[in-house]
């Protein structure tokens, strides 16, 4: 019997989705989530990690263990570039990526994967959280960062953050700009830039809904700090880099 065509899988999926009110998790939760383990804040993970059987993580195999180990393979792939873009050493990232797969080829059964999941991801958590502690900031400065990357969504002011880390103005951005060699305009910009990039690259989100989640001024100013950034517009960019596989 001939097989259905991918387009028309995806179509049948679609609807039965539709009918059952079924959908994946949130773009911005998942990237929530791969952030949490690259800056290895742990207390974060334990309040925001879901169990690989939720079902809004969808359905990759209609059997048990190996749609557990589907979806934890991904969850290594994008670990291992996460905290390869927070500083981890490529050879030694993606070594513990080969480790990790060949315990989960080991595992038997459901419990086993999940127990690896959690194993693994606070793993690599702990091994980030040891790099940004062996580079690490002033205490000032590493409050400042884990503010800005908490609220990146919204609006953030000098004054807030002199308010959070209880120091003058003047001086934080003076002590941000020593230690970080960059103002605290030009960190929240690049990292506002960093995650536009990841939506263009892997979510449907338009260009206006993303100048919108990010707080940029309007949509102009997006699509002018982006591109001084960048070289190139948000569409030139989706255009060249959409569903794009990890370099």
């Amino acid at each position: 019997m001939k097989s259905e065509s991918t387009d028309t899988q995806l179509l049948k999926s679609l609807f039965s989705q539709r009918e059952y009110h079924q959908s994946h998790l949130p773009y911005e939760k998942e990237l929530r989530f791969y952030e949490a383990v690259k800056e290895g804040d742990i207390e974060l993970l334990k309040e925001i990690m879901v169990p690989l059987d939720n079902a809004r993580l969808g359905v990759l195999s209609k059997h048990p263990l190996r749609n557990l180990q589907y979806h934890l393979t991904i969850t290594i792939a994008f670990i291992t570039r996460f905290c390869i873009e927070g500083g981890m050493e490529i050879e030694t990232a993606y070594t513990l990526s080969d480790v990790n797969i060949r315990k989960l080829d080991r595992c038997r059964d459901t419990s086993e994967v999940s127990k690896l999941h959690q194993e693994v991801v606070m793993d690599y958590a702990l091994r980030m959280q040891k790099i940004h502690l062996e580079n690490s900031n002033s205490l000032i400065v590493t409050k400042c960062i884990d503010y800005i990357y908490k609220n990146l969504h919204d609006p953030i002011t000098i004054d807030e953050l002199a308010a959070y880390t209880r120091k003058n103005p003047t001086y934080l951005c003076q002590i941000f700009k020593q230690e970080m060699n960059i103002t605290i305009a030009k960190f929240i910009r690049g990292k506002r830039i960093e995650a536009a990039k990841n939506m263009l690259r892997y979510s449907d989100y338009s260009s206006v809904d993303i100048s919108n989640y990010l707080s940029f001024n309007s949509h102009s100013h997006f699509i002018s700090v982006f591109k001084k950034n960048t070289g190139m517009t948000p569409k030139e960019y989706r255009k060249q880099y959409y569903r794009s596989k990890w370099k």
